[in-house]
């Protein structure tokens, strides 16, 4: 799952890839350009009429095209994937019926118009230095360690379980944040409360598994298998309230499976980037992903696959067409 935090803005800026439209580089009135994450770009008020029109201090967050795979920022660009996560996002915000980020999403509110549908105007949080993951299903990363030691973060898990397997109940598998282009780190709740105290790491917690818990009934209501998911929470300072940042439940930050052709066992299909990473690590791409190159650039058809999955998942979770 991709890691894309929300920072301040200190420390480097990662150049981000030339493409169809560069959100790192827009001239948008009223806003200053501060940060690129992955996928990310950020830009603050430096008009103080956007500041008081919202009413706080905020922030517009405005999705790129860009994909990563494999701790690396491809060349490639994905048509209009920012604009689906921003989407399914806004979405998933509508549902979950937790406090988020968001304060506006649409030119009327306030976002620019050269970035409406793939930006949003949200609320500068205190953001909390912890990616906090749920897992309903056995892979991945927590696979690989079950495999070794029988545990998933250092909590213990029944024998026998094999890829895809369904757990008894949805677990809190925090990892500690990286930076661009570093490995995040799979961490244990007790590394969590060292880092923000045992309230709050309790109330993280709590939140991430009460999140993963409503959205993989609502998936699986329509077909879709929420196997695990990546949330991250910031301090509203103004309130003192915990609350939803970043995106949320996006092909990006979830594993997103097939519930028609779910077979334990095996690797499943994912709604996802899963054409990206089977090319790069095919004969066909020519790349050792243990190298220090960087990846070449993607194919035509490899591109279209993969906007299609994208484009699929979010039709398939909201019920609605993407245009």
């Amino acid at each position: 799952m991709t890691r894309e935090p929300l920072p301040d803005a200190t420390g480097p800026t990662p150049s981000a890839p030339k493409g169809g439209l560069d959100t790192a580089t827009l001239d948008l009135p009223g806003w200053k350009h501060i940060y690129s994450g992955k996928v990310r770009d950020l830009y603050v008020p430096v008009d103080r009429s956007i500041t008081e029109r919202i009413g706080q201090e905020c922030v517009l967050v405005v999705a790129s095209d860009r994909i990563s795979a494999y701790d690396h920022v491809l060349a490639s660009e994905i048509p209009d994937k920012g604009r689906i996560l921003t989407q399914l996002s806004l979405w998933w915000f509508e549902q979950l019926g937790v406090a988020h980020h968001v304060l506006a999403s649409t030119v009327d509110g306030g976002v620019p118009a050269a970035v409406e549908g793939r930006a949003m105007i949200c609320k500068k949080l205190d953001m909390f230095p912890v990616e906090c993951i749920a897992r309903g299903y056995l892979t991945g990363s927590g696979l690989v360690e079950y495999r070794a030691s029988g545990t998933v973060c250092s909590i213990p898990l029944p024998g026998g379980l094999v890829d895809g397997s369904r757990l008894d109940e949805a677990i809190f598998t925090p990892s500690a944040k990286a930076e661009v282009g570093e490995h995040d780190e799979n961490i244990t709740f007790d590394a969590v409360v060292e880092t923000v105290g045992e309230d709050i790491a309790s109330r993280l917690r709590e939140l991430t598994l009460e999140i993963y818990t409503k959205a993989e009934a609502i998936a699986r209501g329509r077909g879709i298998i929420l196997a695990d998911t990546k949330v991250e929470f910031g301090l509203d300072v103004a309130t003192g309230v915990i609350t939803l940042g970043d995106e949320v439940l996006t092909p990006d930050s979830s594993r997103f499976w097939d519930a028609a052709t779910y077979q334990p066992g095996k690797a499943q299909p994912s709604y996802d980037k899963q054409y990206v990473r089977d090319w790069l690590t095919s004969a066909a791409s020519g790349w050792d992903k243990s190298s220090d190159l960087a990846p070449p650039a993607l194919p035509a058809d490899v591109v279209t696959r993969t906007r299609s999955r994208y484009v699929e998942a979010y039709e398939k979770l909201t019920g609605r067409t993407f245009a």
